[in-house]
């Protein structure tokens, strides 16, 4: 497999994924709306709304860190980064790939993969009782890391591509 087919595989698997798990915002502002209502206007909140919107956007959230790594949506502190030529922006962003994004993104995939374990042979619950199925949620920890690490190496090849060779992949 080539470099080229390597880094067009991670991207596309951390677009396909981005793409559907953004739709989890839809329910999240039609639960969200749906509870004013209930609570304003009929005054008759509900205990379990909260939990799952939290929820819903958690999985929001984790799913689509990769997606917003592919497309340069984090943010940035590019203070001296904008005056560098691209290829030595190229050289700093992989660097701190390695020494930053990599360790955290790996700890995080060993702690929640530990997390989810455990969640699942303990059959985990809310702290509401609400019936919802926790050990899913902790599931996505190491799911959302493994995707998140995935695309981090798509961009540390394309970055040392165009760092050793001097133009884009």
């Amino acid at each position: 497999m080539s470099i080229k087919a390597f880094v067009k595989i991670c991207d596309s698997v951390s677009d396909w994924v981005g793409q559907k798990f953004a739709w989890v915002a839809v329910p999240i502002a039609l639960l969200i709306v749906y509870e004013v209502i209930c609570r304003r206007v009929f005054q008759n909140p509900h205990l379990w709304a909260f939990e799952v919107s939290t929820f819903l956007y958690a999985i929001h959230f984790m799913m689509v860190g990769a997606y917003g790594l592919l497309h340069n949506s984090h943010v940035n502190i590019d203070i001296i980064y904008n005056y560098l030529p691209r290829r030595w922006q190229a050289g700093l962003d992989a660097v701190s790939y390695l020494f930053l994004f990599f360790p955290y993104f790996l700890i995080f995939l060993y702690a929640g993969t530990d997390l989810a374990v455990e969640s699942v042979a303990m059959g985990e619950k809310t702290v509401t009782g609400t019936p919802l199925i926790v050990p899913v949620l902790k599931t996505l920890i190491p799911l959302s890391s493994f995707f998140i690490l995935l695309q981090g190496l798509s961009q540390v090849v394309r970055n040392l591509y165009l760092c050793i060779r001097g133009r884009e992949l």
